[in-house]
């Protein structure tokens, strides 16, 4: 089995109206990872995903699934999308169902499964995302964050090999976001792999395993999250460089060098961390 679970062979989409969404693209999605994709607005984020999961079929070139180039036959998309769940940005844009559980329901009960099965994957899918005691709530009288957890649950069910997360913070408080976090990083313990789609610099640099960076529908780099988010042609297409990263490349030119303890710093909290073991040395 190859180390890539998907890949995008020089992908181009033009929309209906001439939009060129993406030029010649091509990225591998390692087995395993956690992703981050960055890109300005336009930059072709949404339309990558969309491709991902089938919903697009490429102009030119070829998307594939675990080596073998997808069927976008209604069998083949069946398939693809119980491996390769897409939660959307928007989560009006994929809640229909009445209740909170019919809506998790929807996917297992379409795959054909036994009545036994689908109950316990949705009970299992909404433990998941903390959503156990609102399971019989209209999903309309939702909050925001309560229906991004329906909409993650609802792709938890199909219990796929991939979920791919468009701007999955957006319009979450500081609270919010930290416990979607502790779900996607459950998630990946578990052996999925996970991609999100984001425009905060900082939460890519510390949590992602791997950053692909796009402009204008184009591979502009991609790797390493903390090498990628730290180039400089990166940071300027980006607008910004990675809050901690700049701290810490600040406190070298003053002498502290924080690789002087067992691990580079990535997140706010392990700066603060690293920063007092470093005094604590000192002392």
């Amino acid at each position: 089995m190859t180390d890539d679970i998907l890949t995008l062979d020089s992908v181009s989409y033009r929309y209906p109206d001439g939009t060129q969404a993406l030029d010649n693209c091509s990225i591998r999605i390692r087995r395993g990872a956690r992703i981050a994709v960055l890109g300005t607005n336009g930059a072709g984020k949404t339309t990558m995903f969309l491709h991902l999961n089938g919903i697009l079929r490429p102009s030119t070139g070829q998307a594939s699934l675990n080596g073998v180039r997808l069927d976008y036959s209604r069998s083949g998309l069946k398939s693809l999308r119980s491996q390769v769940g897409l939660v959307f940005q928007n989560p009006d844009s994929q809640l229909f169902s009445a209740s909170v559980r019919e809506d998790v329901s929807f996917g297992p009960m379409n795959m054909g499964l036994t009545e036994s099965e689908v109950r316990r994957r949705v009970e299992e899918a909404l433990l998941a995302v903390g959503m156990t005691e609102n399971a019989e709530r209209p999903v309309h009288n939702l909050s925001y964050g309560q229906k991004k957890r329906v909409c993650i649950a609802g792709v938890l069910a199909m219990q796929p090999e991939v979920v791919v997360l468009d701007e999955p913070m957006a319009g979450l408080d500081a609270t919010m976001q930290e416990e979607l976090t502790a779900i996607l990083d459950l998630l990946h313990k578990s052996g999925m792999t996970i991609i999100i789609a984001t425009h905060d610099l900082d939460f890519a640099y510390g949590w992602a395993d791997e950053a692909i960076v796009l402009q204008s529908g184009r591979l502009l780099a991609s790797g390493n999250a903390t090498e990628i988010l730290t180039q400089e042609n990166v940071c300027k297409v980006l607008g910004a460089k990675p809050l901690v990263a700049e701290i810490n490349r600040q406190l070298s030119l003053i002498g502290i060098d924080l690789r002087d303890i067992d691990y580079m710093p990535r997140t706010k909290r392990e700066l603060l961390q690293a920063i007092s073991a470093q005094t604590r040395q000192e002392n």
